[in-house]
């Protein structure tokens, strides 16, 4: 470890607050030393050329400590300089050393030369490398992502699975970490990925790695969400990134029955409602039998819609919600606009409209003429047709009215017939045998 400490005590002694350009070489005054440091600045330079790092921190050690304030050049091929000798090296303690030393590049740079804003995500990503199994060093490489983002407000979206790893070592190896504190940052990183995809950018494989982290940390499940991230959002419900968070995870983790889920729901649906947003609320409204409350969601969702198919799948929604309140003819007519606008609902809307006429036997039931009273089901057979649904057509044809019936009230087998109520439909009359 003698390296480490002949470094670190030099560049413990540099001047501070000497800004010098780049492009500025500040030579020793002593001829000697000037003509050495010439010399030892340009021998580093080659070996850092060659590939030699190793060679490299020898005339580099030298400069650092008798002309500290030479150039800033220093301090970026000293980076460089370092992080090849760690990698160069098998011993462990020797590569320790190095890796140290690069920490020490940066933080002495920015005494120098005070620009931590260009360098600190490098910085921060060589903490990561170096640091990751450090139960003692990884706190410090999470404190360098935080000032980074502190500094510019973000990060490399590239960077945000090195980010979250780090917090997530942190928070499995020293428990320091709180799960708000944990939560805080992955709500940060999640912000991060989704600004640089509404950019434009292909975020894909950095959201995928993120999200493996959170799924072997095997921290979020239903319990998690509605008691512990629902409480935040409650006491926080103008806090619309806490509520997109539950949101998502809800949807993830299957947990949308959650009171949790219903809340972030209504907050997002009121802040910036989409056409998603809308109908998953009104699903929830109607598992909770609030049909009325369901009915005006789904209206809300029809103006969100992009298309005839989200019209149709909504109409179709609509249509359940009446049925269930009993407005049967409301219902209908919902379901006949959803096999319109969307033929993939076709079946579930006419198999609706049969069943509603099922439905209707005794409510529709005159008592004067047997004929009249079975041909809502004539009505439902032709409806389950459309529907092919086979099971319904058998179903309503065993309760058509019998040739008997037929014959008895003076009608024939192809004659056209209205059955009245609720339903009006004007049907061809079938017997059942």
């Amino acid at each position: 470890m003698k390296a480490k400490s002949a470094l670190l005590g030099v560049l413990s002694f540099m001047v501070v607050g000497m800004v010098q350009a780049q492009g500025t070489w500040n030579w020793p005054e002593d001829p000697e030393k000037e003509s050495k440091a010439r010399e030892y600045n340009a021998a580093y330079n080659d070996y850092l050329k060659s590939g030699e790092f190793v060679a490299a921190t020898k005339p580099l050690n030298w400069l650092l400590t008798n002309a500290p304030d030479l150039n800033e050049a220093l301090y970026i091929n000293g980076v460089k300089v370092y992080d090849g000798a760690q990698k160069a090296v098998e011993d462990a303690d020797q590569k320790k050393v190095y890796q140290d030393s690069v920490m020490v590049i940066y933080d002495k740079r920015n005494e120098l030369y005070d620009n931590e804003d260009r360098w600190i995500e490098n910085k921060a990503y060589y903490g990561y490398q170096y640091f990751k199994d450090d139960k003692d060093r990884v706190g410090g490489a999470v404190e360098d992502f935080d000032r980074a983002i502190e500094i510019h407000g973000s990060i490399s979206h590239t960077l945000t699975p090195a980010y979250f790893d780090l917090v997530r070592r942190h928070y499995l190896m020293n428990k320091s970490l709180s799960t708000d504190d944990l939560l805080d940052k992955l709500a940060k990183v999640t912000e991060i990925i989704d600004n640089a995809e509404a950019e434009g950018t292909d975020v894909a494989t950095q959201r995928g790695q993120v999200e493996q982290l959170v799924v072997a940390m095997d921290l979020i499940d239903c319990d998690f969400i509605e008691n512990k991230l629902g409480p935040r959002l409650k006491a926080e419900p103008e806090n619309i990134k806490l509520a997109q968070q539950i949101f998502q995870y809800s949807v993830k983790y299957k947990c949308t029955s959650t009171e949790a889920f219903t809340a972030s729901l209504e907050i997002i649906d009121n802040d910036d409602p989409t056409f998603s947003t809308s109908q998953v609320r009104g699903m929830r409204y109607m598992q909770n039998q609030e049909y009325d409350r369901a009915i005006e969601l789904f209206e809300k969702a029809l103006t969100l819609a992009a298309n005839d198919e989200q019209k149709g799948d909504v109409h179709y929604d609509i249509a359940k919600a009446y049925s269930q309140k009993g407005q049967k003819s409301s219902a209908r007519s919902s379901a006949k606009k959803a096999a319109e606008l969307n033929s993939n609902k076709a079946t579930e809307a006419w198999t609706l409209i049969g069943n509603l006429y099922m439905q209707s036997s005794q409510e529709c039931r005159g008592g004067q003429s047997r004929v009249k009273d079975y041909s809502i089901f004539i009505a439902a057979y032709d409806a389950f047709r459309r529907a092919g649904d086979n099971s319904g057509m058998s179903n309503a044809k065993a309760r058509f009215p019998s040739k008997e019936e037929l014959f008895t009230e003076g009608y024939e087998v192809g004659q056209t017939i209205n059955t009245g109520c609720w339903i009006g439909e004007n049907v061809t009359l079938a017997t059942r045998d």
